[in-house]
């Protein structure tokens, strides 16, 4: 009966959850779901980390390459986020060019790099005017069932944190740059931004952490990012309803709280994999 009536009226179906202010796969209005961190998942990248948000599966492996700095910051590296969406993660995406929303959340890891300065791109300068990193940072979803956002910000703070560099020098008589493998160091993460995202339902109805079905009945999308210091990095609103400040800031306080079990659960498991060697 309960699966005639989701199918029939899907929307009226989400409203009756709501009213009882919980959600059709059990969870309250605020409760987000299951998350797990695996890291080191691809072995040719100089970092890289495995997420899973429920069954939203996103895997980030970060690849760094020699480069000239651009003339106009010539102590400044780059850092070249990119986010795939391809057909093999849901039915919704297709094959060919990145859609508006790969493109969109490709942005908003780039914005959000920047403003939280999780690495600051003078770090990556290794000789002013002559030699840099470019760390690219891809991440690919395996699996959408909605909050994408989350789960690549989460992904790409674990790839980060795991990263590692050889040292690289210029030599003095042919100007060329020498790389010692044996030697290496990790990136110096200034920051820890951990994003929070929100579905709005018939204007009134918050809930955390949606999922793709939650996603597409919900009038309007919010993702908060904060730093350790809850300091507000970045907020991302594709459109739909506004929202009163006071809700706004209940986000905030949210995403505040989930920043600290993130980073909680990314150091625990960094932790173990180093006990472990």
């Amino acid at each position: 009966m309960a699966a005639g009536y989701k199918t029939a009226e899907p929307l009226e179906y989400h409203r009756s959850f709501l009213k009882e202010n919980c959600r059709p796969d059990g969870r309250d209005l605020l409760e987000f779901r299951t998350t797990t961190l695996n890291i080191g998942s691809i072995s040719t990248a100089d970092g890289s980390a495995l997420v899973k948000v429920g069954n939203t599966t996103v895997i980030c492996g970060i690849k760094a390459e020699l480069a000239n700095p651009a003339v106009d910051t010539p102590n400044k590296g780059y850092i070249v986020p990119n986010v795939d969406l391809p057909p093999l993660c849901s039915s919704q995406f297709r094959q060919g060019p990145p859609g508006e929303q790969a493109q969109a959340a490709s942005q908003f890891i780039a914005d959000v790099i920047e403003s939280s300065e999780v690495i600051l791109a003078e770090d990556l300068c290794i000789v002013r005017e002559k030699l840099c990193w470019v760390l690219y940072c891809d991440l690919m979803c395996l699996d959408y069932d909605g909050n994408v956002m989350d789960a690549c910000i989460i992904a790409l703070l674990a790839a980060m944190k795991t990263t590692k560099l050889p040292e690289v020098t210029i030599n003095a008589e042919t100007d060329a740059p020498e790389v010692n493998l044996a030697k290496k160091s990790g990136l110096q993460i200034h920051k820890h931004p951990v994003g929070i995202s929100f579905s709005v339902f018939d204007n009134s109805s918050l809930t955390v952490d949606p999922t793709a079905e939650e996603e597409n009945f919900s009038t309007a999308h919010l993702t908060v990012v904060v730093d350790e210091e809850g300091r507000l990095c970045s907020v991302y609103k594709p459109g739909g309803t506004s929202l009163s400040e006071e809700k706004l800031q209940e986000c905030i306080s949210r995403a505040t709280a989930r920043q600290r079990e993130i980073q909680k659960l990314i150091d625990k498991v960094i932790q173990s994999i180093k006990e472990a060697q």
